[in-house]
């Protein structure tokens, strides 16, 4: 597992879809199986089933069963957050203060609007002998389905943000593969590269109920070698998993990484995902829920947001507020300090590169 640091966060929820339900931090089997999935990879706990079928669980029932009686599918991730929402915006906040002297996210981030940031991505293939072997083509799909997804070339804004594939590099480790939240720390520690502006993206067998995890920003400076993502290599543009296959569970952890919560954090309590133009949603969504409005505040369910759980059919949009904050927690957290450089106007920083 990660640091302690981040251990402390016995956080609320998982991200399983529908429901939210306490749950402290990786402990996926505390959870009642509901999973849809598709074909599975050799694995613990009987989890190798051929293509169309889905892998069996060890923590709970054969989600082939679960799909025929219309039980939900598979979490995008876990939800980390919870009630620990509120300390990392106050913890976002301080840093910004702290940095910039405003906490002001919008004017930090308008400091950075007139050029990209481009972070380079490190992908770690996971294998156990030929099963996780990424298909010709799949890693540079996703690199560009990211990039498409943050230049708001699906939908909705461009955040200001794209990505270029630094390295890809392929390890057989059986455990590794099959557990990486089990064996999370010896993973990372041994292939992560880069600094806190490079996105380490590692692919593994995540399992049937969980499709991946992710650190926040806030993370990184008590534990810089946990920094990164880590989604189910079945889940890449062209996987097999069923309604999961066109590379956008990457995309939404990869939100979290850049600082984005959930768009039903909070459910319909203040402040909700502490963006002002995502509505209060009640839960995640299940499938494609159009038009569901769940919250009494204005505004339907943003069901169509890449933080969301819709299916990847679904999805196809970042909002221009999840834009500033996404711009401005790179500011604050993963941009180096000595490529910032206050501005007479009082506008924060000049927009630079992500490390290398």
């Amino acid at each position: 597992m990660i640091e302690a640091e981040i251990m402390s966060f016995c956080i609320g929820g998982s991200m399983r879809r529908g429901f939210a339900v306490p749950l402290c931090l990786l402990s996926l089997c505390a959870l009642p199986a509901t999973a849809t999935a598709g074909p599975g990879a050799a694995g613990a706990g009987g989890r190798a089933l051929p293509q169309e079928a889905a892998s069996r669980s060890s923590c709970g029932p054969d989600p082939i069963a679960a799909r025929a009686t219309g039980a939900r599918g598979p979490a995008r991730d876990e939800h980390r957050m919870g009630g620990a929402s509120e300390p990392l915006l106050a913890g976002l906040k301080r840093a910004l203060l702290g940095r910039f002297g405003t906490a002001d996210e919008t004017k930090v981030a308008a400091a950075r609007r007139d050029e990209r940031t481009v972070v380079p991505v490190q992908v770690h293939v996971l294998t156990a002998g030929a099963a996780g072997r990424a298909a010709a083509g799949a890693v540079e799909e996703q690199i560009a389905t990211l990039d498409a997804a943050y230049g708001g070339r699906f939908g909705g804004v461009d955040t200001g943000v794209s990505f270029r594939l630094a390295g890809t590099d392929t390890t057989d480790n059986a455990a590794w593969f099959r557990e990486p939240e089990r064996y999370e720390k010896a993973m990372k520690g041994a292939l992560r590269k880069g600094g806190p502006g490079t996105l380490n993206l590692y692919t593994a067998a995540v399992g049937a109920d969980v499709l991946g995890f992710s650190t926040f920003p806030q993370w990184y400076a008590s534990a810089p070698k946990a920094d990164g993502v880590v989604v189910d290599y079945r889940t890449l543009p062209g996987g097999p998993y069923r309604h999961f296959d066109r590379g956008f569970t990457a995309v939404h952890e990869t939100g979290h990484w850049l600082g984005l919560f959930h768009t039903f954090e909070n459910g319909c309590r203040t402040p909700g995902d502490g963006i002002a133009d995502t509505p209060y949603e009640a839960g995640p969504a299940e499938g494609c829920p159009e038009g569901r409005d769940s919250c009494a505040q204005a505004g339907a369910d943003p069901v169509h947001n890449f933080m969301d759980y819709g299916w990847d059919e679904c999805m196809q949009e970042f909002t221009p507020d999840q834009g500033v904050r996404i711009r401005a927690a790179w500011a604050a957290f993963r941009a180096p300090k000595s490529a910032l450089a206050a501005s007479h106007g009082g506008r924060g920083v000049r927009p630079v590169r992500g490390n290398r």
